[in-house]
Order: C-alpha cells, then structure tokens, then sequence
C-alpha cells in the first residue's frame, strides 16, 4: 500500500487524535506531517499489513510524545477547572475538601495523581510525558493517594475502616482545617 493510500485511509483519523493530545490546530497539522514522514519512511519495517492502523496510530503517538519531551512541556493543573471551582453556595462538600487536599500536594505527587486520577491517563504515558521512570510515576502516585486519605483524615476526623476505606462525616466548614481556609 502506498504512502498516499494510507493517508485516505488513516489521516483524518490521525489528526483527531493528534489534536486531542496537542490542542493547537497548527502544531497538530505539523505532527500529522511529522507522522505521515516518518510511515513513508519507515514503510518497509512493517512486517504485517493487518497492524497497518495500529502501527500508524503508534508512530503517531510517539511523535505527540517527542514533541512534548522536545518542548518540555509540562502540564501546570494549578488553573485545572477542577481545583479552581468555587462552591457558589456555603454547603460544604467532600469535593470541597478533596479540593484543598489537592492543592496542598507537593507538586511532584498532584501532578501525576492529576494525569492518572483526574485526565484517565496510563501510568506509562505519564512517565513518558514527565520524563521518570515508570516506577517513580507508579510511586508518586500511590503516595499521592495516600496523602489525600490522610488529608481527609487530618481535615475532617475521617477514619479507616477494617476494608481500607475512609468512613466518617464531614465537619462543618468553618471546623475543616482544610476548606475553611
């Protein structure tokens, strides 16, 4: 199959996904170029034509991920619509605790715990668009976790049942250490 019947075939498709990861119309049309290079290129290394899509769409991934790790770019959650939200009325909710709990994270450990928790990512995109090991990522967000059960313990008398989970009632607003603030 040609280079030109693969792009009918793959691109549009391609460029959806580039544009999802990049969210810049102008870099994905230059990723999906990158892409399509790199499978006229390397063409002759696919041993099988039935993982011709799978194949595409991985060159394409690893180009989104080049493209992060030459940019060094780095996902900043602090203005993340998640942790700026505001609670209109004065009710106080676990979300608002988990909120504050975030917040407080060392920045080492919220922004994994955010990628994998909050954006579905894999543990092993996450090491890749952070450049860490995969160990440390998986690490850093257990820890991450950890942190958070002891927030809610720490900020609202939560406790640890026999099975491992938080039970307890949350404390008024202006008695949470975390949300109060």
């Amino acid at each position: 199959m040609t280079t030109k019947a693969i792009w009918k075939l793959y691109a549009e498709a391609i460029k959806h996904f580039i544009q999802s990861k990049v969210k810049d119309e102008a870099v994905t049309d230059d990723l999906l170029q990158d892409t399509f290079i790199k499978v006229h290129t390397k063409r002759e290394s696919l041993n099988d034509e039935s993982k011709l899509k799978s194949w595409v769409f991985s060159i394409a991934r690893y180009t989104v991920y080049d493209y992060f790790r030459q940019n060094k770019l780095t996902i900043d959650i602090a203005d993340n619509e998640f942790l700026a939200e505001n609670n209109e009325d004065n009710e106080h909710t676990e979300k608002d605790c988990l909120r504050g709990i975030i917040k407080n994270l060392p920045k080492k450990y919220r922004t994994p715990l955010f990628l994998a928790d909050i954006k579905g990512m894999k543990q092993a995109d996450i090491a890749t668009q952070l450049q860490l090991p995969l160990p440390t990522v998986k690490s850093q967000i257990q820890r991450a976790r950890t942190l958070i059960a002891k927030g809610f313990m720490d900020c609202c008398g939560f406790k640890l049942n026999d099975e491992g989970y938080l039970v307890g009632e949350l404390q008024e607003k202006a008695d949470c250490k975390v949300c109060a603030h």
